[in-house]
């Protein structure tokens, strides 16, 4: 017990996106494995969605593969205000990452707790400022992040991204169950790397075909969008170029402005809050 002359600790913050009232869409964006282009996906739709005029913003919750400062073309560092973190922001999106922590070549070795604490902190202790949709890059599989994250953010919608193959579609199952296993939901697939358009305007399905679409039907969700596989994306994504804000007209870019509008047109079910029905 603290004595007379002790100062008394800090009031604990809270997660604002674990509020019922909140009104901020949270999606953390899943995959059964690396490799599918996630990272990607997640920085493109959260430019799709400000280009549309919301209120985005990313966490980077990839704490061993963080890559979306990089993507977003953010060079400045989060600045402190007070004892809040404000996050850097470019093409509209806020975002924030163990990148700014670590450098892109140094490895992070954390587990359980760290990365617990860590997560709670890009949650509690940066000023988000109420976005309209705050979008979560998770690691891919399954693992302490996610079960993390599950438990700070009982409120999330869960999208899982695969590719055409049979074998990346199998794995991406892996991620949809243990959202449920969680008590998350599964809302949506995307599918990456779709097909390549050639200079002859046929469409040629380098990966094979059907592997989203099987995968949403497993799950009985709608399959949300099929990004094809171009240089320019590659390219973007290396550059800090995201193809969503310097090619909107392009295939890819316009397939991100769909996703975009389909997840605002599609708001989940509001669930009701009785906090009468509380259990102390």
């Amino acid at each position: 017990m603290a004595s007379a002359g002790d100062t008394p600790a800090p009031p604990r913050r809270t997660i604002p996106f674990a509020d019922p009232e909140s009104t901020t869409r949270v999606m953390l964006i899943a995959s059964g494995k690396g490799g599918v282009g996630k990272s990607s996906v997640t920085v493109n739709l959260g430019v799709a969605l400000a280009a549309a005029g919301h209120r985005t913003a990313v966490v980077d919750a990839d704490v061993w593969g963080f890559s979306v400062p990089r993507m977003l073309g953010i060079g400045q560092e989060p600045q402190m205000v007070g004892e809040m973190i404000v996050p850097p922001e470019a093409h509209g999106v806020r975002c924030i990452s163990m990148g700014f922590f670590a450098e892109e070549d140094q490895a992070v070795i954390w587990r359980g707790p760290m990365l617990h604490k860590a997560l709670e902190q890009f949650l509690t202790d940066v000023a988000w400022d109420n976005p309209d949709f705050l979008l979560v890059d998770l690691p891919p599989g399954t693992g302490d992040i996610s079960i993390s994250l599950a438990q700070f953010l009982p409120r999330s919608e869960v999208y899982v991204v695969t590719t055409p193959q049979p074998a990346a579609q199998r794995v991406a199952q892996r991620a949809a169950f243990m959202a449920e296993k969680v008590n998350l939901t599964v809302r949506g697939v995307i599918e990456n790397m779709s097909w390549f358009t050639g200079d002859d305007g046929k469409r040629y399905e380098l990966f094979g075909a059907g592997g989203g679409q099987d995968l949403a039907d497993r799950l009985s969700v709608p399959l949300i969008g099929q990004v094809p596989l171009i240089p320019a994306l590659r390219e973007g994504a290396d550059e800090g170029r995201p193809i969503a804000a310097e090619a909107p007209d392009s295939e890819a870019g316009r397939a991100f402005s769909a996703m975009a509008a389909h997840l605002v047109e599609n708001p989940p079910p509001r669930r009701i809050y009785r906090p009468e029905l509380k259990i102390n």
